[in-house]
C-alpha cells in the first residue's frame, strides 16, 4: 500500500487546475465580468467556473460560450442590462455621485432592467394569495430569454468546461449546487432554470421551479461558492480565483446609508479568513494522521480500517488568489442594484485592474507550497499600492 506518512510532494500553483469562483452581488457582477477579460489576458483558462446569483448569471455565459466567445457574451449581456443616462455625473464629486447613484436605483427599482427582470403589473400584493405572480415584486421571465440568447446549455452539458451554481430549497432551508460533471453521472442537464434559481432572491425575484422543489438565490445561505469548491476538488490541487464583490473589511460608517451599506457587506461577503484557518486545521489533522500511520507496526499497515484512514490523509493542495471589489466613497447600500451603465463600466474597469495588478508578478505562480496545504493571496490590497506577497 502507498506510504500516507510521506509528505505530500512539493507542488507550485501553475500546474494546479484552474477553477474561477464569482460571487454573489447584482449589478456589482461587472467587476467580475472585466477580472474574467482581463485573465484571459494572461492566459488564465478556467477549467471550473463556480458562480451564486450573477455570479452564476457570468459563469453559465462563460461556460456556455468558445473562448473566443465569452469577453464579447458577457460585454452583449452587461451592455444590455445597463441603463445609458443623459449626463456624465462624475464631475459632480462624491455627494452628487451619491445622489445620483441612489437615483439611478430608484428607477430600475420602478422600472426594472431590459433583459433581467421587470415589474409585476398589476403589483404582487394585487394579486391572490398563493399564485406565483404574489410572492414576487418582479418578473424574470426576460432572463431566461436572455440565457437562452446568449448561453449554449448543449455546450454547458458536453462538459467542455465544468459549472457549479448553487441555490437554496425554499421549503427545507438546504444548500444545493447544481453541477454539470455530477447531473451528467444522473442523465440531468443544465439549463436556464438552473441558473435563474441562483439569482432567484426574495422577495424582488420569484422562486424558480425545478423537479417538483422551489429554489430560491443561493446567497441566503452562502454568498461564494469556494466551501462546495474545496469540498468537492480535493482530488486534483487547485488554484482558483476568488473574485469577490463585497469585502469583509470596511471603516466605521458615519451615517445611516454607509451603515446599511456596512451591514450589507458584512452580509454577503465571504469568510475566506474562515475557510483558510478550517482548511488549515483539517490539514493538521491529515498531516498527524500520516504521521500516526507512519508509527504503526508493519502488521497493521495493510488492516482494512487503516487502508480507509490512509484515503482520509490524503490532501491537496490550493492556492486561492482573492479579487475583491472595494466600494467607491460615494457608493451605498443600493450598489448591488444601480445598473447605471457608467456603473457597469467602472465595476468593469475594476476587475481589469484588479487583476492586472495580481498578475504583474507572477513569481507565486511558481513558489512550492511547501508544508502548506492553502494559500491565500491579496495582491492588490486597496487597489493603489503595487501588489506583494501578501497574504490571508
Amino acid at each position: 500500500m502507498t506510504d500516507s506518512s510521506d509528505p505530500a510532494p512539493t507542488r507550485t500553483p501553475a500546474k494546479a487546475q484552474r477553477v474561477l469562483v464569482l460571487q454573489g452581488g447584482g449589478a456589482l457582477g461587472s467587476y467580475q465580468a472585466g477580472a474574467y477579460q482581463a485573465l484571459c489576458h494572461h492566459d488564465f483558462e478556467p477549467e471550473w467556473i463556480a458562480g451564486i446569483s450573477i455570479g452564476a448569471v457570468n459563469a453559465a455565459i462563460v461556460a456556455g460560450n468558445p473562448r473566443e466567445k465569452r469577453v464579447e457574451r458577457l460585454k452583449e449581456f452587461w451592455e444590455m442590462v445597463s441603463a445609458p443616462v443623459p449626463w456624465n455625473p462624475v464631475t459632480s464629486g462624491d455627494r452628487g455621485r451619491t445622489l445620483f447613484n441612489e437615483t439611478s436605483a430608484a428607477l430600475i427599482a420602478t422600472f426594472g432592467v431590459p433583459g433581467f427582470f421587470r415589474p409585476r403589473f398589476p403589483p404582487a400584493p394585487l394579486w391572490p394569495q398563493g399564485t406565483p405572480q404574489s410572492q414576487s415584486y418582479y418578473d424574470t421571465a426576460p432572463l431566461r430569454t436572455t440565457l437562452e440568447r446568449l448561453v449554449d446549455f448543449d455546450r454547458i452539458n458536453d462538459l467542455a468546461t465544468r459549472l457549479s451554481v448553487g441555490a437554496v430549497s425554499v421549503t427545507t432551508g438546504n444548500f444545493r449546487y447544481f453541477d454539470n460533471f455530477e447531473f451528467k453521472k444522473l442523465g440531468k442537464k443544465i439549463g436556464p432554470e438552473h441558473i435563474m434559481a441562483s439569482g432567484a432572491l426574495p422577495p424582488g425575484f420569484p422562486s424558480i421551479e425545478i423537479e417538483g422543489e422551489h429554489f430560491w438565490d443561493g446567497g441566503i445561505a452562502s454568498n461564494t461558492p469556494l466551501d462546495y469548491v474545496l469540498d468537492a476538488g480535493v482530488a486534483n490541487d487547485l488554484l482558483i480565483f476568488q473574485v469577490d464583490l463585497f469585502s469583509a473589511r470596511g471603516p466605521l460608517p458615519v451615517s445611516l446609508l454607509e451603515a446599511a451599506e456596512r451591514e450589507k457587506d458584512i452580509r454577503f461577503s465571504s469568510r475566506t479568513r474562515m475557510n483558510t484557518d478550517k482548511n488549515k486545521q483539517v490539514h493538521n489533522a491529515r498531516k498527524a494522521l500520516r504521521e500516526l500511520i507512519g508509527k504503526l507496526p508493519d502488521d497493521l499497515k495493510n488492516d482494512p480500517t487503516v487502508e480507509i484512514l490512509c484515503d482520509a490523509a490524503r490532501e491537496n493542495t490550493v492556492t486561492v488568489v482573492h479579487l475583491i471589489y472595494r466600494s467607491k466613497n460615494y457608493e451605498s447600500s443600493s450598489k448591488d442594484y444601480d445598473f447605471s451603465h457608467i456603473g457597469m463600466v467602472e465595476h468593469w474597469g475594476s476587475g481589469e485592474r484588479d487583476v492586472h495588478l495580481s498578475m504583474r508578478h507572477k513569481d507565486w505562480l511558481e513558489q512550492p507550497q511547501s508544508g502548506e496545504t492553502m494559500v491565500t493571496y491579496d495582491l492588490t490590497g486597496d487597489g493603489t499600492e503595487p501588489p506583494g506577497d501578501k497574504k490571508e
